[in-house]
């Protein structure tokens, strides 16, 4: 069966949030079921929002790359604990998601009042892992003496959130990259955690969300001056890693997103969806949506759907629907390219794009 959803990963490289809800629901007029702000202003850099934050917090300073830019994610700054100052003495500051959300909420609240968003469809939320700040950011020594604070620190903004908008009206996604990266060994000094010491976060993560609000996952491969870490071969490890993950959750996922490349028509790429083992209420969302769909061969957007239509046949569960996204966010996206890209979507649902 055709894709007959679509679902926005987070980042809009456009002016500010209420920008970003009009284009969206005004260029893919169906198939939405949640918009997000677009992650604009100082969120537009995914967690470099939490750097300048780690660099507010008293106890931690600048360790090294901040005078030396690095290629791709070999060389990104670090900050570690200052000279004196212990993990115990580390009191996070307001990691600021929760008031930025709730501003863009007051937004999205205002355009579905008027009919320009449609009615049912929810205010989406990202948040990192708590991982993926602390592992980025902190010398590999502090990361295991300061993530637990983090992580505290991180999900009470969450409960913060939570507290200022309706639930009937939320839906948040968890940006898993950094244990993607991880997994796939394509992170420099990033360290190594068995698989199911991710799994074992990423499960505390998904339990903090109440049954009552939809929570998803963006699995990740980078978007860091438009390169991934690595270029993911297949969908086996996010496969393997959404089976686990389902299983180990104390309430439902409601549905995760995963790369596929532009040029990506191999039929080995797509085999381990026959592996998913998830409920057909959970939504799966591939990466279908071309960044530069000039540069890609015609009719691999046909290719794709055919592909990945035969191998979820194949599954436990049987034939199932899915959705389209892109592979990562759009904010690095430039912006005179996005309304393409936006419609393309449309384009993919409707069928009028091969």
């Amino acid at each position: 069966m055709p894709p007959t959803s679509a679902h926005l990963n987070g980042s809009v490289n456009l002016a500010d949030a209420e920008t970003v809800m009009r284009e969206v629901a005004a260029r893919i007029p169906a198939g939405v079921r949640r918009i997000p702000d677009g992650e604009t202003g100082d969120r537009n850099n995914w967690i470099f929002f939490q750097l300048q934050k780690f660099l507010q917090t008293p106890g931690l300073a600048p360790a090294y790359g901040f005078d030396q830019p690095g290629e791709g994610y070999e060389r990104m700054p670090k900050v570690g604990l200052a000279e004196g100052a212990t993990a115990a003495d580390i009191a996070w500051p307001d990691l600021g998601y929760a008031e930025a959300y709730a501003d863009s909420y007051q937004t999205f609240r205002r355009l579905q009042a008027d009919g320009t968003i449609p009615a049912g469809v929810r205010f989406q939320v990202q948040y990192p892992t708590p991982l993926a700040s602390i592992n980025a950011w902190i010398v590999e020594d502090a990361q295991g003496d300061l993530e637990e604070s983090y992580e505290q620190a991180l999900m009470a903004d969450l409960v913060r959130l939570l507290a200022r908008i309706p639930h009937d009206q939320l839906a948040v996604q968890w940006d898993v990259a950094v244990e993607i990266g991880i997994l796939e060994g394509g992170l420099d000094g990033a360290g190594a955690r068995p698989f199911e010491a991710i799994v074992d976060r990423l499960a505390r993560c998904v339990a903090r969300v109440p049954d009552d609000v939809p929570v998803g996952l963006h699995l990740c491969y980078g978007d860091y001056r438009h390169q991934h870490f690595v270029q993911p071969k297949s969908l086996e490890l996010q496969v393997r890693l959404v089976n686990q993950l389902v299983a180990r959750a104390t309430r439902p996922v409601d549905w995760f997103s995963v790369p596929v490349p532009q040029y990506q028509r191999d039929e080995a790429y797509f085999a381990p969806l026959a592996d998913l083992r998830v409920p057909a209420q959970t939504q799966l969302y591939l990466g279908l949506v071309p960044y530069h769909p000039a540069d890609q061969e015609p009719g691999t957007t046909a290719a794709q759907v055919e592909l990945i239509d035969t191998h979820l046949a194949r599954a436990a569960a049987g034939p199932r629907g899915w959705g389209i996204c892109t592979e990562c966010g759009m904010g690095r996206v430039e912006r005179d390219d996005l309304p393409r890209l936006l419609d393309l979507h449309r384009e993919i649902l409707d069928g009028s794009r091969t």
